[in-house]
């Protein structure tokens, strides 16, 4: 179960939030393969980004009470909600530098905030106290030419002293073939799949996220 303070995640653990989704009969379909959480990327030098208007019709096909969230790099406040409010996001995920002012200034518009943190980039794992007030801690690689969405796999048992105090969202190279031995190493609440169930940038292979969705949450769940 997730702990009281972080109500605003799943009620579930592990959950699974799949990124990167550029379709929106594709995000349906991963929705009804059993993905928790639908990640729409707004950073132009990203393959998986979304101008708003095609993000609005991605959000706009999902049911109700599965939340979408935004993924930022180095955006301002203003960028920031004018994207929430036009895709109805109820969460944003800060992938690059941002400060804990930011964090907190968007705690305050009752999104669920999700910070970034690199185990070969900055912010440093070190810097996690002072992400304290974020609802989850995303904990990446930090290789390779975007924040992101990468493929890079890396060391999951670096993150298990951050699981061991903060909410963390696994990310980073993983994919179906890794996924139980990066979850026994990292002990994360949830993880955060992108490149990992791709045919192409943006596009899921919906089998490949039905397995994975078996290997995270074990046989019997949703298809």
């Amino acid at each position: 179960m997730v702990p009281s303070r972080f109500q605003s995640l799943p009620d579930h653990s592990p959950f699974i939030k799949i990124c990167g989704l550029t379709d929106p009969d594709n995000a349906h379909a991963c929705i009804r393969a059993g993905a928790d959480i639908i990640g729409l990327v707004f950073y132009p030098e990203s393959p998986r980004h979304l101008e708003i208007s095609r993000a609005a019709q991605v959000a706009k096909t999902l049911v109700a009470h599965v939340p979408v969230w935004g993924v930022f790099v180095n955006a301002g406040m203003e960028t920031i909600m004018a994207h929430v409010s036009a895709c109805a996001l109820t969460g944003v995920q800060l992938h690059g530098r941002e400060s804990p002012d930011l964090v907190d200034a968007l705690k305050k518009k009752n999104l669920t905030v999700t910070k970034a943190v690199f185990a070969a980039g900055s912010p440093g794992l070190d810097t996690v106290h002072t992400y304290a007030a974020a609802d989850c801690l995303l904990v990446e690689c930090g290789l390779g030419q975007l924040p992101g969405g990468n493929a890079r796999t890396w060391d999951y048992r670096l993150a298990r002293k951050i699981s061991a105090q903060y909410p963390v969202l696994l990310a980073g190279g993983l994919t179906c073939t890794n996924i139980t031995k990066a979850m026994a190493d990292a002990d994360p609440l949830g993880v955060d799949i992108s490149s990992g169930v791709e045919t192409s940038f943006g596009i899921k292979d919906i089998q490949q996220v039905a397995d994975l969705v078996r290997l995270v949450k074990g046989p019997g769940t949703r298809q």
